[in-house]
């Protein structure tokens, strides 16, 4: 093979000594591209790229905050199958920031429990605080919260630790049926950690949601916190920034059954109105005992059903075993009557 071939690049080897007295000229490189972007990426996952990097504007997820009301509801219904003790959950506040930044604010004061979300390919992190599980014990053997809170520093006992994990596979499944509004996964309860260093789902510097929900009992209460990280929300963006306009935020289905019960219980006391006359002042005052008024109806007269003060059907009137009896024949519209004069 002749040797004065073009040399190509060589990407192992030693670049080759150039003839004496040739310029030297500075191997060929293929042009640098930014970091997120590779040859390889379509347009869609460059800008869902830097979608991440600016961070997920919440008021952009209106579904969000709808999904963690009805976490809260879940949670409290849940409670009510463990204690006689009245236990209620609330959403206290979201707001979006580091995920290390989260953590460190209950470092040495909390149980966090590790979720994995199969169908997101994903994990989320659920803690509850110190205060949250000193209360939930009291309420588990039955106390009635005359005694003072407890405040100690301590490391969590056995016991203590048994109920975290009761209480985080409710939440598990809260947190399914909730979600159940967006996307459909399971949520599997992987480990727990009591210190927050070990809780690790991604980088402390990633970007994540977190969700706060009170709890109060017993005059007393704690807090439970949901961090999301945002690699997890992202694909979950369109479905959270729609709004069902049928879906209640709060919405509980044994009370809205209670109540429709009660209201149907409702006592109602109905008037037949056979004919309505207009009598000026002076001769209702020349009206006396024994006075006969003539009236214009007839038996075929309908008659005007009201319920306090409001018109609602036309009636004809019969006998049934030796009773008065209305039989309904249409509802009356007021705006079609024109007044509740007799237009029968």
């Amino acid at each position: 093979m002749d040797e004065t071939e073009t040399p190509g690049v060589a990407l192992d080897a030693a670049p080759e000594a150039a003839p004496a007295g040739a310029p030297e000229v500075a191997p060929e490189r293929q042009p640098e591209l930014p970091p997120f972007v590779t040859a390889t990426k379509p347009a869609t996952d460059i800008r869902t790229r830097i979608q991440e990097a600016g961070g997920l504007s919440l008021d952009r997820l209106p579904m969000l905050s709808v999904v963690f009301d009805r976490l809260a509801t879940a949670c409290s219904d849940a409670a009510k199958h463990l204690a006689a003790s009245t236990t209620f959950y609330s959403l206290s506040g979201v707001e979006s920031g580091r995920f290390g930044e989260f953590l460190d604010a209950y470092d040495a004061n909390a149980v966090v429990g590790i979720f994995q979300a199969p169908e997101w390919d994903g994990h989320v992190l659920v803690g509850l605080d110190r205060d949250f599980l000193y209360t939930m014990v009291e309420v588990l053997f039955g106390s009635d919260g005359a005694e003072p809170p407890v405040e100690d520093e301590r490391t969590f006992s056995a016991i203590e630790l048994r109920i975290a994990q009761m209480v985080f596979e409710q939440v598990g499944k809260a947190l399914e049926s909730s979600f159940g509004l967006v996307s459909q996964t399971a949520f599997r309860l992987e480990r727990m950690e009591t210190r927050m260093e070990f809780a690790v789902i991604g980088r402390r510097s990633n970007k994540a949601v977190q969700a706060k929900f009170l709890l109060q009992a017993l005059n007393r209460g704690g807090e439970m916190f949901l961090i999301i990280p945002q690699t997890v929300l992202n694909p979950l963006r369109p479905a959270l920034g729609k709004v069902l306009t049928g879906e209640s935020a709060a919405r509980d289905p044994r009370w809205a059954e209670q109540i429709a019960a009660e209201v149907q219980k409702t006592t109602v006391r109905l008037r037949a109105v056979l004919e309505e006359r207009h009598l000026t002042l002076g001769e209702i005052a020349g009206l006396k005992v024994g006075q006969v008024l003539t009236l214009d109806a007839t038996p075929a007269t309908r008659i005007k059903l009201e319920g306090n003060d409001r018109p609602l059907f036309w009636c004809r009137a019969g006998q049934s075993q030796g009773s008065y009896v209305l039989r309904v024949e249409e509802s009356i519209n007021p705006e079609k009557e024109g007044g509740h004069g007799l237009l029968g």
